[in-house]
């Protein structure tokens, strides 16, 4: 009983023919976080009564560039410590080493991380040029 072009009136005669294939919003914003499921958690969540069509898109950006930043810096600790796996020792080290990230993850527990390598100075030797050399001539003197 229904027209074939009963499915395009029910649209009211907008958007695209129905043979065409869908583009998601994270094709459309070139992104490789998904913006459908980033808009779903910020509407799910409650974080405000109504969430704009840019918000999603704009969040899933700034979640992407984190993502690729830290990746990048633990792949560079992986490969200082020929490893071609990144554990989360190298991502703990990528992050306590880059002075913005450190401050953004500051109070941040990463399991397994282990901590930066430091030696406070006051627990080192003391090193003293001079003592070393009299002590030499002094033996040498017997």
């Amino acid at each position: 009983m229904e027209s074939p072009d009963a499915a395009t009136k029910t649209k009211g005669g907008r958007g695209k023919p129905k043979a065409s294939k869908s583009v998601s919003r994270s094709q459309k914003a070139g992104l490789q976080f998904p913006v459908g499921r980033v808009a779903r958690f910020l509407k799910t969540g409650r974080y405000a009564q109504r969430v704009g069509s840019g918000s999603p898109v704009y969040l899933s950006a700034v979640l992407e560039y984190l993502a690729a930043e830290v990746l990048e810096l633990a792949g560079n600790a992986a490969r200082d410590n020929k490893k071609m796996r990144i554990i989360p020792r190298h991502i703990q080290l990528a992050v306590r080493n880059d002075e913005e990230l450190s401050k953004l993850m500051g109070s941040v527990t990463i399991a397994n991380g282990g901590v930066l390598p430091n030696i406070h100075p006051t627990l080192l030797p003391k090193k003293s040029g001079k003592g070393k050399g009299e002590i030499g001539s002094v033996s040498q003197e017997f």
